[in-house]
């Protein structure tokens, strides 16, 4: 499942730079994560690194986007080139 970040950001640019698929980028109003990037950081790390450093706790599971491990491990071998270890 992918991540969204919700209208309680504060826009305060710390979730960008972390995020190793470029998934994140200033939206209109708010950041806003492309489900097509976003893997959870499957593949990087073992949480997702926006959700670590995010201050307001805006960035849960995107329920319209649901996905399996294997998806995302699938999506980040596309992404990268890398293969699942």
């Amino acid at each position: 499942m992918a991540l969204m970040i919700t209208d309680e950001c504060i826009n305060c640019d710390v979730c960008e730079p972390e995020c190793p698929n470029e998934a994140i980028s200033q939206g209109e109003e708010i950041y806003q994560i492309d489900p097509n990037k976003c893997t959870e950081c499957v593949g990087h790390y073992d949480t997702p690194q926006c959700v670590e450093v995010c201050p307001v706790d805006c960035i849960p599971k995107n329920p319209d986007v649901a996905e399996s491990e294997d998806q995302l491990w699938g999506k980040y071998e596309k992404l990268t080139g890398n293969k699942r270890p």
